[in-house]
């Protein structure tokens, strides 16, 4: 899906690094307010500000008490290179539309922390040479927009390739080191013994280069998951996972594990409801853990009888909910107890006659951006080229869901 192209040079990289201790003071003349204490980058929900018919941080704010987010995902870009990119295609140098969602939410006193990675795509561990130059990309993110907390999603397929593993955990280290007081989280892949061999590989890859971040995060969900005791399960066995890697006791391992849930119907078809996040955030707050957050804000809200139908959706939960029912349990984990006046549900819309079909898709077919097929009685919006991916497959893969037809 993503591409590559030279990466910023070692002098870039240098000067970067060099330049990286006075990066947060540079970033709070960009825009920055305060920190937040790191309790609420620890609650940021995952928010994509770009793509999946992104919600109104600032009525979630007001209704939810929230007041940190998990921006999503900053990668390489998609015609290649080691420069950094919202979702591959829009550059973050020149970027103003996620510049105003920040500005929104700092002004009405919260922040962000911006997540690199992600599911599919390139990522900037992948395209660039070596962990300085990778630092030297995120950097630029972290400066141009006064981060104080950025998160590491390392999972496939990225993780499966070991020199961009060294890449993307050299460069968190950096980054730890040249910006005092950042906030850094790692999230991967969950199972059923805490996170597969992937996940072990990249711990041992961290420890090896002596580096700990404010969590290693697990997502417990598309995995075989049922339900709130599979994932607590998941998360007690990393626990085991990370005192066997670092060495650490139970207490010590906790405070430095996170659970990254998924709202609602999974993308294997594995369903969380609202009393299954109550049973992870009592867990989470019981052992003491450091991170409690889930994918996404885009998703927390019900889905209309049109865009439901059994599937999982980038834009709603698939269970039935109030809107931001789920940002609630981030709430709760930050130390605040949301707002118990429950909004009046906005009225479901009138169905409109379906649209016409595309022509059919087909996986023999090269598709550009913007190129519109049908499949499963619904049309899709190709956001990037792509060739042989099934529409609907993956809710991060490359068709947009344009509705039924």
């Amino acid at each position: 899906m993503r591409r590559l192209r030279a990466c910023l040079g070692a002098a870039a990289a240098v000067g970067l690094a060099a330049a990286g201790a006075t990066a947060l003071v540079a970033g709070s003349a960009s825009g920055a307010t305060s920190a937040l204490d790191n309790r609420w980058y620890a609650a940021a929900p995952y928010l994509m500000p770009l793509d999946n018919d992104p919600p109104d941080p600032a009525a979630i704010m007001d209704a939810t008490g929230l007041k940190a987010f998990q921006l999503a995902f900053v990668l390489a870009p998609n015609g290649g290179g080691c420069t950094p990119t919202w979702d591959g295609t829009a550059p973050v140098g020149s970027d103003t539309a996620v510049r105003s969602v920040i500005d929104t939410i700092r002004a009405k006193g919260g922040d962000v922390s911006v997540s690199i990675g992600g599911y599919g795509g390139t990522k900037l561990g992948q395209a660039c040479a070596d962990p300085a130059s990778t630092a030297a990309a995120y950097q630029q993110v972290i400066t141009k927009y006064g981060l104080r907390a950025i998160d590491f999603d390392l999972e496939e397929p990225e993780y499966e390739n070991t020199a961009a593993i060294r890449n993307e955990i050299g460069a968190a280290k950096i980054l730890q080191q040249n910006n005092p007081g950042l906030y850094v989280s790692v999230t991967t892949a969950g199972t059923a013994d805490g996170t597969g061999w992937f996940g072990k590989q990249m711990l041992l890859e961290a420890k090896a280069q002596g580096f700990t971040p404010n969590n290693f995060s697990i997502m417990p969900f598309d995995g075989g998951f049922n339900g709130a005791a599979s994932q607590t399960a998941a998360l007690t066995k990393f626990n085991g996972v990370l005192r066997s890697t670092f060495g650490w006791d139970e207490a010590t391992a906790y405070a430095h594990e996170g659970f990254s849930g998924m709202n609602g119907r999974s993308d294997t078809g594995e369903y969380f409801a609202q009393a299954d996040f109550q049973t992870v955030l009592d867990y989470a707050t019981d052992h003491h853990m450091d991170r409690f957050t889930f994918w996404s804000l885009n998703r927390d809200r019900q889905c209309t009888p049109a865009d439901n139908g059994g599937r999982t959706s980038g834009t709603c939960s698939s269970v039935a909910q109030n809107a931001w029912d789920f940002a609630k349990y981030s709430v709760k984990f930050a130390g605040l107890t949301p707002p118990t006046t429950t909004p009046t549900p906005t009225p479901t819309p009138t169905p409109t006659a379906p649209a016409s079909c595309e022509p059919a898709w087909s996986a023999t077919t090269a598709y550009t951006a913007g190129a519109e097929v049908s499949y499963g009685k619904h049309n899709w919006k190709a956001k990037w080229w792509t060739q042989n991916e099934t529409p609907g497959a993956s809710q991060w893969g490359p068709w947009q869901d344009e509705g039924a037809c």
